[in-house]
């Protein structure tokens, strides 16, 4: 179980609807990642009364669990009947990367902010408020007995057993750049999947926006993909499809263990949420600790 050393809290704009949106992480003992959400506080609250506003039943957490997603359009969405929060997965990423296990969420708007649109200031900011190390505790690996896919039409996700993890991932967009491309991950590229930043078609941006959807996208968040190139430079090669690996290692997540512990071969061509979801839910009862 690993969690973080100290109290930290961040704050930020919404991806979807651009509100001012604070997150605040408390060391947690519990081993599972929870999500707290109350609208009518600060985010400057201390444990006790988070707690005690529990036991008032004015919040009711929830788990980040694949069983827990509401909704996959545009984004990940987490919660249960009382509370949500929407635009997770780059959290649970940056969560995986740092081996962060058992932590507890505070949020004082449903939306996580969406910072730069990638994993890179979530890890930042773990590793600023220290990242408990158990150096007598031997890490636990998890591989499938057999193959765990999911198959429909143009689009696929295949986990296999394996040696060492592998992760590949294919798309097929009309960008000159990204028409039958894929990239793998592998623990040399980490930074580059970390900070690779969420995107999306520049000329479909209003309309998302006249219908409620990515209020909060601007130049600094998101990579636009124009008919030619990028709306800003690329951070690194491919780096588009690298984001759809960020998104896969949070979406694997949610099974209740860390994909980068697992040793199985991922292969993914032209998925996304939805179908990261789906294989989620299949996954985590396919997993078995190796020996």
């Amino acid at each position: 179980m690993t969690t973080i050393l100290n109290e930290i809290t961040i704050h930020g704009h919404g991806l979807m609807k651009n509100k001012p949106c604070s997150v605040k992480f408390f060391p947690s003992n519990s081993g599972k990642i929870r999500y707290y959400i109350c609208k009518d506080t600060t985010p400057n609250l201390t444990k006790e009364e988070l707690s005690k506003l529990c036991a008032n039943g004015k919040i009711e957490p929830f788990e980040a669990i694949a069983d827990n997603v509401l909704s996959t359009d545009h984004c990940v969405v987490l919660g249960n009947k009382k509370s949500k929060a929407m635009l997770t997965e780059h959290l649970t990423a940056a969560l995986a990367f740092c081996g962060i296990d058992s932590i507890d969420i505070f949020m004082t708007e449903e939306e996580v902010p969406a910072l730069d649109g990638s994993s890179k200031q979530w890890v930042e900011l773990f590793e600023k408020a220290g990242i408990e190390k158990h150096l007598f505790e031997k890490k636990k690996y998890y591989t499938v007995k057999e193959p765990v896919y999911y198959l429909n039409g143009k689009t696929s996700l295949v986990v296999l057993p394996s040696d060492e993890l592998y992760i590949s991932y294919a798309v097929n967009y009309d960008h000159p750049d990204l028409t039958r491309r894929w990239a793998a991950y592998n623990p040399k590229n980490k930074d580059e999947i970390i900070e690779a930043r969420t995107f999306g078609f520049y000329k479909d941006l209003k309309k998302f926006q006249m219908l409620g959807f990515a209020r909060g996208v601007n130049i600094e968040n998101t990579l636009g993909l124009q008919d030619e190139g990028y709306t800003s430079p690329l951070r690194s090669d491919l780096e588009p499809v690298k984001h759809k690996i960020l998104d896969l290692i949070g979406d694997f997540y949610l099974t209740g263990v860390n994909p980068l512990n697992m040793k199985c071969q991922i292969l993914a061509k032209e998925a996304g949420h939805a179908v990261h979801i789906k294989t989620a839910k299949i996954l985590k009862d396919k997993l078995i600790e190796c020996k």
